[in-house]
């Protein structure tokens, strides 16, 4: 089960793709949306233009724990950045981070994984993401590094092998650049090399 706790920019006459169908449509598992907000905006901002109250981060909480006494495996992904407000109390991405940490059963294992782009700018904003779970007490699994590019340059190229230096954190996967637009066959099947550890060498 994919859940993402709040899906901005579905209105308008070019809404964006909703990640919860996309998800569907690559993998053939169940997603599900706890709410959809029409500008392309942060939640907060996106739901006080259209005049709506976002449900507290608590309520996001016990809706993923609900739904993880039911599924072996439940992937919540964010909206924006770590600290982006997802409630109009001022409730983030962390605080869900933080609340599914602290209110999981023993049986239930909760990780955190910071999705990184690969250029310019990354290895600032890693690692302010990565010291802010810290903070909190949440130590992140794992970075995954997203759109890599067909042909790296040199920033691309020195930026994943620095992530884990300066952040402490290891990369566990990098996603090339257009898999989302892969059909499903092609993405299943792919998708594992994808992890660090099953890539070729020729594939970095």
């Amino acid at each position: 089960m994919v859940v993402k706790p709040v899906q901005t920019g579905i209105g308008g006459a070019d809404p964006e793709p909703r990640d919860a169908r996309t998800v569907e449509r690559l993998t053939g598992v169940e997603c599900r949306e706890l709410v959809a907000l029409d500008d392309p905006l942060a939640p907060d901002t996106a739901a006080r233009r259209q005049g709506v109250a976002l449900p507290p981060v608590s309520e996001h909480v016990g809706a993923v724990l609900e739904l993880a006494a039911d599924h072996d495996v439940v992937l919540v992904e964010g909206a924006g950045g770590l600290l982006v407000r997802l409630d109009t109390d001022g409730g983030t991405l962390l605080d869900l981070a933080v609340g599914l940490t602290e209110a999981a059963p023993p049986d239930v294992t909760v990780d955190v994984v910071v999705v990184a782009r690969a250029g310019l700018g990354t290895l600032n904003h890693t690692a302010l993401t990565v010291e802010a779970l810290r903070d909190r007490g949440v130590e992140p699994l794992g970075l995954v590094v997203g759109a890599w590019p067909e042909r790296p340059g040199l920033a691309e190229t020195c930026n994943r092998d620095d992530l884990p230096r300066v952040t402490g954190v290891p990369v566990v996967a990098v996603l090339p650049a257009g898999s989302g637009s892969l059909a499903r066959e092609e993405f299943v099947t792919t998708a594992p090399s994808w992890f660090v550890g099953q890539a070729s060498q020729d594939d970095r």
